[in-house]
């Protein structure tokens, strides 16, 4: 594989095409079964109906739904943004939560032999 292939890439075959014609009636099929299979077929005619009889309404319910989606991006752009933490490596990162965890065990081992004054008869 050249260079050139890797960069532009094959050419599309064209489904009038003998050597391709095959496998694009097999794939069309396979998708025309896949579609009545799962009811698709059903949905797009009753959209299709809805959006046919209700004109205005459809287009405002598809484009309010692009719209509330792009705001959504937005808002999540700006969260992300603006709660950002000091930059750390993720050797720094792991080196904290070691630390953590070792002064979590120092503390409980400390905690497990040391005896208070009251218990040591010894005093």
């Amino acid at each position: 594989m050249g260079w050139k292939n890797i960069f532009i890439g094959e050419k599309m075959p064209d489904k009038d095409n003998p050597l391709y014609r095959q496998r694009y009636e097999t794939e069309v099929q396979a998708g025309r079964k896949f579609a009545k299979t799962m009811k698709l077929d059903v949905l797009a005619a009753k959209v299709q109906l809805f959006a046919n009889d209700h004109k205005l309404l459809f287009l405002y319910l598809v484009f309010g739904f692009i719209i509330f989606c792009f705001g959504l991006n937005i808002y999540r752009l700006v969260v992300v943004y603006s709660h950002q933490q000091s930059r750390q490596s993720a050797t720094e990162r792991q080196e904290q939560m070691l630390r953590l965890r070792h002064s979590k065990v120092w503390k409980a081992v400390e905690n497990a032999y040391t005896t208070h004054p009251a218990m040591n008869r010894d005093n």
